[in-house]
């Protein structure tokens, strides 16, 4: 199991350091960090001469799930090797999401955060319109998570009282999410298309995507 931080780091782990070279045949290799399919692959590629199998398993969740046992996996890999793996995953995953071949649960995952972080940006503009019209934040957010608007995103504003404030809390991973989900798009060959101009650029400001 590979949870680090970044997609650097991933790399660094299985590419450049001695895991796949110490790893027994017919071992597999879960990655749980989010990134570029293409690392996947990559780590699966230098795992197959050895009988290695790879498998991406994108996680999606907060500390409270995590201590619930009931993180969300988008898992990309073969049948076999998804199948072998998947009592261990049902430790801590629940959902335990099978969404393709290998590389697919790291694309769930990215469209995942780019939908969340251009909900935050719509949830702000919310906030500014209801400003507006003379109606609070704080008895605005409430209010529409009793609504057909509702969402994880905005019942994390409303639980603050603030989108600023969930941004705050969640912006040291926000901001990892949101430049990964650009670049990769980017290498893909992909389009945010309406999704990018409500993304969240590092520091704050909703940014340009393409």
């Amino acid at each position: 199991m590979v949870c680090v931080h970044s997609d650097e780091q991933v790399q660094e782990v299985c590419l450049a350091g001695e895991l796949l070279d110490t790893l027994p045949t017919g071992a597999v290799v879960v990655v749980h960090t989010t990134g570029s399919p293409r690392t996947a692959e990559g780590v699966a590629d230098r795992a197959a001469g050895r009988g290695i199998e790879v498998v991406d398993a994108a996680v999606s969740g907060g500390p409270h799930d995590i201590a619930a046992g009931r993180l969300t996996l988008f898992v990309g890999g073969s049948d076999k090797a998804v199948d072998r793996m998947r009592p261990v995953l049902d430790c801590y995953g629940d959902p335990v999401l099978h969404v393709g071949p290998l590389g697919t649960g790291q694309c769930v995952k990215l469209v995942n955060n780019a939908l969340f972080g251009a909900q935050l940006g719509l949830i702000s503009e919310a906030v500014r319109l209801a400003s507006s019209l003379g109606v609070t934040e704080g008895v605005l957010l409430g209010a529409l998570t009793h609504g057909s608007a509702a969402s994880r995103a905005l019942s994390g504003a409303a639980a603050r009282e603030s989108v600023a404030r969930l941004i705050a809390d969640a912006d040291e991973f926000l901001s990892k999410d949101v430049t990964m989900v650009k670049q990769v798009v980017t290498d893909l060959g992909g389009d945010l298309g309406p999704l990018g101009p409500l993304l969240r650029a590092p520091g704050g400001q909703a940014g340009k995507g393409g």
